[in-house]
């Protein structure tokens, strides 16, 4: 529970500075702050900055490179079609082209060694290695309750993550039950009866109330903003989370038509992707976990992603993957506008967005659409290198490790910093 002050020492401006790791705690709830003004005393004296942190995303059926890849390298490119989509961030990103893995083969194989860059997962006997957002759990992992998160939104036992033995880690496909995981604690009963009262409805908000109150009364108008903006967002996402879930349990109707052979319908998708990235935002806006990483599987567009230059079927991929780069839009978007030590958490967050499929009509996995919003890196620009004799992507890795702190000249295949990429 939040302790606070006496209203007579308050009245000096002599607040006690809150902890970083404040909580607002109820019988079966623990909702952890966003960095406050309030805190930022306490953080001085620890010697601490605001922390950095990785986002790695990945949608494993390819993303159409002529609606993706700008026509003129540097930083006055024409933005692409999809890129258009991510306009209102092109001075906090950098769009990559002419990179790959090294030796990283076998088409849809290749997606599970997107964040490894482990070479030739089609080969029998094949061992995965340990993952991007792992290793760099390893070193910065326990300064946070959550060392990482591992998600995905699949039907799948889909994963990007993988420990140094190459195990797959098991991803929480569910935004719901992620933030349930970061949100609801305590005895088993106490889970339960929180748990329950979610379903039906009743907010996180609800059982903190009179803490948040009592807060909010000690606080400055600017971190009285900034929780507002925050407790809001909590409780709409509970709202879109609730609503995800009665129509899980509402009966469908009954039809004599023979079902298709696959679901192409993405507006459940794009719910679902939006409705993780905002579970992501407020673990990473509470300082819950750093390193998060993100699965999604798009195998359902997987028929029409063998378009053949057909023009109506590219349309409708087209119109899919319009509707992603929305959903990244709409993340990125969110970070930005919120604060964090006098920047922004997209500031203080690296967004990695990719692929392991270059072309999916072809199978191919070299030249693959890639882009990083955010962390600090001096971006607004278009890093053209040879679509023939690729640049390693793995090199994007060491650049990000190095930005969270650690002191790696390499990684993988990664045997040096990305060219071109300057931390700001």
């Amino acid at each position: 529970m939040i302790v606070l002050r006496k209203k007579s020492e308050m009245k000096t401006g002599s607040r006690s500075p809150l902890s970083r790791r404040s909580f607002l705690r109820a019988s079966g709830v623990s909702l952890a702050l966003p960095l406050l003004e309030a805190m930022e005393p306490a953080i001085g004296a620890e010697s601490t900055a605001a922390p950095r942190r990785m986002v790695a995303i990945q949608t494993n059926m390819g993303i159409l490179p002529q609606f993706f890849f700008p026509e003129k390298a540097g930083a006055d490119y024409v933005a692409s079609p999809y890129l258009e989509r991510l306009a209102a961030h092109r001075k906090q990103m950098t769009v990559f082209s002419g990179v790959s893995l090294p030796g990283v083969t076998g088409a849809h194989a290749a997606q599970k060694c997107f964040l490894t860059g482990t070479p030739h997962p089609e080969r029998g006997g094949f061992r995965n290695w340990v993952s991007l957002d792992q290793f760099a759990a390893e070193h910065i992992g326990n300064e946070t309750r959550f060392p990482s998160l591992v998600t995905a939104i699949s039907n799948e036992n889909a994963t990007l993550s993988y420990t140094r033995s190459g195990a797959p880690i098991p991803a929480e496909g569910n935004p719901r039950k992620l933030f349930e995981k970061l949100f609801v604690q305590g005895r088993p009963d106490e889970i339960e009866s929180r748990v329950e009262s979610l379903r039906q409805g009743r907010s996180t908000l609800d059982f903190v109330g009179e803490q948040s109150r009592r807060l909010n009364r000690s606080l400055s108008a600017v971190d009285k903003q900034r929780m507002d903006q925050y407790l809001t967002a909590v409780r709409e996402l509970e709202r879109r989370l609730q609503s995800a879930q009665e129509w899980e349990y509402r009966p469908k109707p009954k039809v004599d038509a023979k079902a298709p052979d696959e679901n192409n319908d993405a507006k459940q998708f794009v719910e679902r992707s939006r409705n993780m990235f905002d579970v992501i935002k407020l673990a990473l806006q509470t300082d819950s976990s750093r390193i998060v990483s993100l699965f999604i599987d798009t195998t359902v567009i997987h028929n029409i992603t063998h378009h053949g230059n057909r023009p109506e079927v590219l349309a409708e991929l087209k119109g899919h993957e319009e509707r992603q780069f929305d959903a990244l839009n709409g993340f990125l978007t969110s970070l930005g506008e919120t604060p964090e030590a006098g920047k922004s958490l997209l500031d203080r967050t690296m967004v990695l967005y990719g692929t392991c499929m270059g072309s999916a009509n072809s199978h191919s996995n070299v030249n693959l659409p890639a882009l990083l919003a955010g962390g600090g890196f001096k971006h607004g620009q278009h890093l053209a290198f040879d679509t023939q004799n690729n640049y390693p992507l793995s090199n994007l890795f060491v650049s990000m490790l190095q930005r969270l702190g650690m002191e790696v000249d390499e990684f993988s295949t990664g045997k040096g910093t990305m060219r071109g990429l300057e931390m700001a």
